[in-house]
């Protein structure tokens, strides 16, 4: 249920839309400019707009940009896909350059560089959709310092929804060598880009050949985020690998967070 009107409280401020990115049909990105927005890579805000009937509808989305560009810029950027059954982001798709949307001045969330255990300096990131939203900023954090190799894999239906082509090739040459980028398409055969499913894609060894890499209990670390389905099975196929669940009081080798 979203909130009245007259219940917007002091920690949302107004935002303005300074650009947009239309990657598919449903498929886009917000930039948004926002004064007083502080957060760290990995981190989310919360949006919201009022519906038709004057209720506030509120959502999480990461954001895509690291700080630093936040600083340079004003803006943050978004990727958000349009659920047609959904209370907001059908209005958030309306919006164009100039409009007003309302944004949580505090950002949130656990997944960021600080939370793995320095002994890891192997990095896995492991997204499906609009998930690999708050890892395409964390690979722009002083990443090369902290990790000896760095894997993200990101999940799709189709290859339209590939995202930030041009920022992962930045990244790719910035990390010289240490970055393995792994497509993964389920409805479309498309060369260089596996096909199936992420957990599946683990237990058969094609994930670890794709990377040139293995997941192991010494250096590896595996953040999780996408669709409920694909972290909790995967969470199941890393356990079978001895792997177990990282905890502040009790160091492990994943974590994750849903992205609905």
């Amino acid at each position: 249920k979203g909130d009245s009107m007259t219940e917007i409280t002091h920690n949302l401020k107004t935002g303005f839309i300074a650009g947009r990115i239309n990657w598919t049909e449903n498929l886009f990105s917000l930039r948004i400019r926002i004064p007083g927005v502080v957060y760290t890579a990995g981190q989310f805000v919360k949006l919201a707009l009022a519906d038709k009937t004057g209720e506030l509808q509120r959502r999480a989305y990461s954001i895509v940009n690291h700080p630093k560009d936040y600083a340079q810029t004003g803006v943050i950027e978004l990727l958000i896909i349009t659920d047609p059954t959904g209370r907001l982001s059908p209005l958030l798709h309306r919006l164009r350059t100039g409009d007003e949307v309302y944004v949580s001045s505090e950002a949130a969330g656990f997944m960021t560089l600080d939370e793995i255990p320095t002994s890891k300096t192997d990095l896995w990131l492991l997204s499906t959709g609009t998930a690999i939203g708050p890892f395409l900023s964390m690979l722009e954090d002083d990443i090369e310092h902290r990790f000896d190799r760095v894997t993200l894999v990101h999940a799709v239906r189709t290859q339209s929804e590939l995202v930030y082509q041009d920022k992962l090739e930045s990244i790719t040459a910035q990390l010289n060598g240490r970055f393995h980028y792994v497509p993964v398409v389920s409805r479309e055969q498309v060369s260089g880009a596996l096909r199936g499913r992420i957990p599946a894609l683990i237990s058969t060894g094609q994930l670890e050949q794709a990377a040139e890499n293995t997941l192991n209990k010494k250096s590896s670390f595996i953040y999780l985020c996408g669709n409920p389905r694909m972290v909790k099975e995967t969470s199941e196929t890393l356990r079978s690998l001895g792997l177990t669940k990282h905890l502040r009081k009790e160091p492990g080798h994943f974590s994750s967070e849903n992205y609905w």
